[in-house]
């Protein structure tokens, strides 16, 4: 899996999702390690839970994380916990990508959901989420066009063709989602990538 979605992130364009087996299981390389176990999501993204997350680092060699409600990085622990096949897809994602891209600086990723999932609406902090509910979720900043590790405040800061690729990527590990804000130009397969008002500085990642 690694090696073709390192294929597919090197090709410009939108990825086939086809090509790649999502019933694939790999481990990816972490920095610190992650203590993987079986996890179950429950009901639906935006009316569900969490059974025994997984918790994603603060930090690794292919990602920094961003807090909504502080605007600082790294994101609050209580914030960064998904199902295993959530953090696994990130992971072999960014690996891949970074692989493929070299010099490309590390992803941010904001939230995912809260340790046990459930409602995580603006009172903790920023805009909130109406979903993000089931570990299903995660928030991924585009890559800024200066290379620094921060949010990209506006549309012009943001590497299009660097997040492109981080998209088609997305797509092919088999999301079930993703969502990308109108300024930002980025395209996709019709029924998976859909343009959504509040998301011109990340993409909306949901996986089945």
């Amino acid at each position: 899996m690694p090696l073709l979605l390192a294929a597919v992130l090197a090709t410009p364009g939108v990825a086939d999702a086809a090509q790649i087996d999502p019933t694939t299981q790999v481990l990816p390389a972490v920095d610190p390690p992650i203590a993987w176990h079986a996890s179950r999501a429950i009901g639906k993204p935006f009316a569900g839970r969490l059974e025994d997350g997984v918790q994603l680092p603060a930090e690794g060699r292919d990602f920094w994380t961003y807090d909504w409600g502080l605007e600082t990085s790294p994101n609050r622990p209580w914030r960064r916990w998904g199902t295993d096949r959530l953090v696994r897809t990130l992971l072999d994602v960014l690996v891949a990508y970074r692989a493929a891209n070299p010099g490309a600086p590390r992803v941010g990723v904001a939230d995912l959901s809260r340790t046990h999932g459930g409602r995580f609406g603006a009172n903790f902090g920023g805009l909130g989420h109406a979903s993000h509910q089931n570990g299903l979720d995660a928030d991924v900043l585009y890559p800024r066009i200066d290379r620094l590790e921060r949010r990209a405040e506006a549309p012009a800061l943001i590497d299009r063709r660097l997040s492109q690729r981080l998209l088609d990527g997305f797509v092919a590990a088999g999301a079930a989602d993703v969502f990308v804000g109108p300024a930002t130009r980025l395209r996709g397969p019709r029924g998976v990538v859909t343009q959504l008002v509040h998301h011109g500085d990340h993409m909306h990642v949901r996986i089945r």
